[in-house]
């Protein structure tokens, strides 16, 4: 693949070798967003579709001559949120600008902005990745950021 790195090349044939459970040299494409992400790429499930990946499982196969252009299509993709951009948009809830804002405005955006989530993954992600909240209600944002994106 002339537009990709040997080295992303090589990692991207270690993370389908991953996915390719059955060593069969073929992934389901439902797994095409978990891998980009495990190449350290960030896309919104509405760009995962677009390249190429699916919702339901057994819907579309891939070889990996087929996962490299999707692969660098995502990489060269400006769309994608950086852990800056995150925090930047937190930052507008952050009303004493001390890096904390209200958990329920947290829960709330999750369930109303972007690529809304359902309750039940929204309740998951707050769980797993949200500092027990203060007195008042706040979390720190930043700590929860780093935990939802690694």
């Amino acid at each position: 693949m002339a537009d990709l790195a040997a080295r992303d090349v090589e990692r991207a044939t270690f993370v389908f070798s991953i996915y390719d459970f059955d060593g069969s040299g073929v992934i389901d494409a439902v797994n095409v967003g978990d891998m980009l992400r495990a190449l350290n790429l960030n896309p919104t499930l509405a760009a995962i579709e677009k390249l190429g990946g699916t919702k339901k499982k057994n819907e579309k196969k891939l070889k990996l001559d087929e996962f490299l252009p999707i692969f660098s299509q995502c990489k060269k993709d400006k769309e994608q949120g950086t852990f800056e951009d995150f925090i930047e948009c937190l930052k507008l809830y952050d009303k004493d600008e001390n890096g904390k804002m209200m958990a329920a405005e947290l829960s709330h955006t999750l369930l109303s902005l972007g690529e809304r989530l359902e309750n039940g993954e929204a309740d998951e992600v707050l769980t797993d990745c949200m500092d027990k909240e203060d007195d008042d209600g706040f979390i720190p944002y930043g700590p929860f950021l780093k935990k939802m994106m690694a």
